[in-house]
C-alpha cells in the first residue's frame, strides 16, 4: 500500500510528548507529524522536545503547526480518532489491530491520518465525529491510562505491521563457535579432562569410580553445550589440575 500516513496531535500540552512522538513515528518509518494549536507555539524547537526525540530531530524539523484541524487533514481520506471512552454517537469503535489489518487488505485510501487529543482531555466529540473510526487500544479494565507518546507508538506499530512490517535481522555472533554445538569427540575429550581433574582434587576415586563419569556424560548430553562452553569447562578442569599440583609441591 502506498498510502500517505499522518500523525496529528491536537492541543498537545507537553513538549516531551511531542519529541517522544517523533521518536515513536521514526522507528516505525513514519515522518509526517502535524500539531494543531499546541500549548506552546515554539514546541518543535523546545530543548525537551529535541532531547526526547532521541535522534528523530528530522521528524521534528519537518513537522508543521497549524491552527485548525481542517488544515491538518488536508489530503487525508481515512481518519482514525483515538479515544479510550466509546461515544454513544459517532464512528464505530474498533481495536487497532483488527481495523488496520482490514484497512490494509481491502482499501487503498490516499491518506491515513491518526488523530490524538490533548493529554488532559483527550479528543473532543466534534473531532471524533469527523472520523471514520475510533481506535481504542485494549488495556486492563481497571486502568487504561496511556501516555500520549506510548499511544502513538502502539498505533504506529500496529499500522506498520498491517503494512507488512520490517524484517528482523539476526545479529551475527562474534564467534561462530559460540553457537555451534560441540560434537561427540569434543565432549568425550572434555570428559576425560574432567575425569583427570576430579581425581586430582580427590573427588573421584579411580579404584571405585562407581557411575560418576557416565552420569556426567548424561548430564552434558542433556545440556548440549556449545563449542565455546566446552572450552570454558576444559578451562575449569585445567585450573583444578593446576591447583592440585601446586598443593602437592
Amino acid at each position: 500500500m502506498a498510502s500517505a500516513t499522518r500523525f496529528i496531535l491536537i492541543e498537545t500540552s507537553h513538549a516531551g510528548n511531542v519529541g517522544a512522538t517523533a521518536r515513536a513515528m521514526k522507528v516505525m518509518g513514519f515522518d509526517d507529524l502535524v500539531l494543531v494549536r499546541p500549548r506552546w507555539p515554539g514546541v518543535l524547537h523546545c530543548e525537551e522536545a529535541v532531547e526526547r526525540s532521541s535522534g528523530a530531530a528530522d521528524v521534528l524539523s519537518k513537522a508543521r503547526i497549524v491552527e485548525t484541524l481542517d488544515e491538518a487533514l488536508d489530503g487525508m481520506t481515512h481518519l482514525c480518532a483515538t479515544a479510550m471512552t466509546p461515544r454513544d454517537f459517532g464512528p464505530p469503535t474498533r481495536a487497532p489491530r483488527a481495523h488496520l489489518e482490514a484497512l490494509s487488505q481491502t482499501h487503498a485510501p490516499a491518506g491515513v491520518a491518526f488523530l490524538f487529543g490533548s493529554e488532559r482531555y483527550g479528543m473532543r466529540n466534534e473531532d471524533v465525529y469527523r472520523c471514520h473510526v475510533c481506535l481504542s487500544i485494549p488495556t486492563a479494565p481497571d486502568y487504561g491510562s496511556l501516555n500520549l507518546a506510548a499511544a502513538v507508538q502502539l498505533i504506529a506499530y500496529e499500522w506498520r505491521m498491517a503494512l507488512g512490517g520490517f524484517h528482523v535481522s539476526a545479529v551475527p555472533s562474534a564467534h561462530e563457535s559460540a553457537q555451534r554445538p560441540a560434537d561427540a569427540q569434543m565432549l568425550a575429550a572434555m570428559l576425560r579432562h574432567w575425569e583427570q581433574a576430579l581425581v586430582a582434587v580427590d573427588y573421584l576415586d579411580p579404584a571405585a569410580p562407581k557411575k560418576l563419569m557416565p552420569r556426567l556424560q548424561q548430564l552434558f548430553n542433556r545440556a548440549q553445550p556449545t563449542e565455546a562452553e566446552v572450552h570454558i569447562l576444559r578451562g575449569v578442569a585445567r585450573a583444578m589440575l593446576e591447583t592440585a599440583a601446586r598443593a602437592k609441591r
